[in-house]
């Protein structure tokens, strides 16, 4: 029986990416975006729907659910990866901003969750797979509100696994990391402006010398993809699914050695005048 998945955020980026994937290993697939655009995909598939979503609206997320369900009859897989990255100083930060980050980041998957979690119960299982990222596990500097909207979300899906293992409904994370050909710069251009001031000038540009010259490389879309694969078919009670060799150095960094020699690894690769 062909299984289907909704994605939050196919737009472009991970999103995209997970769609693709996922319809070329012959699932259905309901591709939500806030304003769909045919053109996304280059491919047509009657396993292909596209359907506006937007994540901060909870009339919106129920007439999706709804019209996924008479497409497909059933959703086996929820992916919240529908986000907005920041980079700013916290003390020019204002709340507008703060809470734009959080009503998508978390709010948003808080949301989506308690309207898909019903729909599984009934139909007696499924999973749901929460998109965060590395900087959920290990925070930099300058992504402080970004960071805070992501750990939410860690903490969310953590309680949720146990909550929901007793309707064999799965909770996951996928932690992409760190991939500068996604959207995460771009969706955040305007919103990031005036965000890093003159004060905090010279350690912002040494922070971002030292993620160009990063000791791995960066994730790629397609291995977030797979990882949102692997989440979605795996069974066991795996939680965590880190992306990209950046993500699992620093998962390793924080979940396998001491509290002091993380901070020291991540002062060398932050602290102004520290050799990385």
């Amino acid at each position: 029986m062909t299984k289907t998945i909704l994605i939050t955020g196919t737009s472009s980026g991970y999103g995209k990416a997970m769609a693709e994937l996922f319809l070329d290993r012959g699932w259905n697939v309901l591709a939500t975006m806030r304003r769909p655009d045919p053109g996304v995909f280059a491919t047509t598939s009657e396993r292909l729907k596209l359907l506006p979503l937007d994540v901060t609206e909870a009339d919106s997320i129920d007439t999706a659910i709804a019209a996924s369900v008479a497409a497909f009859g059933a959703i086996d897989v929820l992916v919240n990866n529908a986000g907005l990255g920041l980079a700013s100083a916290v003390e020019v930060t204002p709340d507008s901003t703060v809470r734009e980050i959080f009503e998508t980041n978390t709010f948003g998957v808080f949301a989506t969750c308690r309207a898909i979690i019903p729909h599984m119960r009934k139909q007696g299982g499924g999973v749901i797979i929460n998109v965060t990222s590395s900087a959920g596990i290990a925070p930099m500097p300058l992504v402080a509100v970004y960071a805070a909207s992501k750990c939410a979300v860690e903490g969310f899906t953590e309680s949720l696994s146990h909550e929901l293992d007793q309707f064999a409904i799965k909770a996951r994370l996928v932690e992409p990391g760190y991939a500068p050909t996604t959207s995460f710069t771009a969706n955040g251009g305007a919103r990031m402006q005036g965000l890093i001031p003159a004060d905090y000038g010279s350690f912002a540009q040494a922070c971002f010398e030292k993620m160009a010259h990063y000791p791995t490389a960066y994730c790629t879309e397609a291995e977030v993809a797979e990882a949102v694969f692997a989440a979605a078919t795996e069974q066991g009670s795996k939680l965590r699914y880190p992306a990209g060799a950046d993500t699992k150095l620093v998962a390793a960094l924080r979940w396998t050695t001491s509290e002091d020699h993380y901070w020291e690894r991540m002062r060398e690769m932050f602290s102004p005048g520290r050799a990385s």
